[in-house]
């Protein structure tokens, strides 16, 4: 018979992945399969193109960090989920899609294509659409320990200002 107590005890010792539908990949990038890259990849796209980025953070591990460009990183959950929620706030209608997942020099590398309105408090109304990519350092259990963005700065901001140029 399950009793509350046993219940509770049984869910305080879930990962956090398993209590927020997360899994994870393998730890070793050089070896997990490819598809396994591709749907963890898709989700975190999905992560950041779903306005709750408490979800997006629970991708890294607890003391993982997200750089963006050579900003200083966001090291932890809570700071990852301030990073994030900047992003959604000034972008409430943003779409990140997985362009392409890769394996380069010992890392995943999450190519993506984020499109969006500037529509946030003080916004533009201007579009984005920006591709580029993210470096992925994965920790022990799968989840991201370290991951570096990059995006051409100068064109988001010529795109915040005057918008994003035709879809090709």
């Amino acid at each position: 018979m399950v009793t509350p107590d046993t219940l509770l005890r049984t869910l305080v010792a879930l990962p956090l992945t398993a209590l927020l539908g997360v899994s994870a990949c393998t730890s070793n990038p050089e070896t997990t399969p490819m598809d396994e890259l591709t749907d963890f990849a898709t989700r975190y796209a999905a992560a950041w193109s779903g306005q709750d980025p408490a979800r997006l953070a629970s991708f890294h591990v607890e003391t993982g960090s997200l750089t963006v460009n050579a900003g200083a990183p966001s090291v932890g959950r809570a700071a990852i989920i301030e990073t994030a929620r900047g992003f959604m706030t000034e972008f409430p209608d943003m779409v990140v899609k997985l362009d392409r997942v890769a394996r380069e020099d010992g890392h995943v590398v999450f190519h993506w294509i984020w499109t969006g309105t500037n529509t946030g408090p003080g916004g533009t109304g201007r579009s984005v659409r920006i591709t580029e990519s993210e470096e992925w350092t994965l920790g022990a259990d799968g989840l991201i320990a370290e991951s570096k963005g990059h995006y051409d700065e100068a064109e988001y901001q010529r795109q915040v200002q005057g918008g994003a140029p035709p879809a090709a």
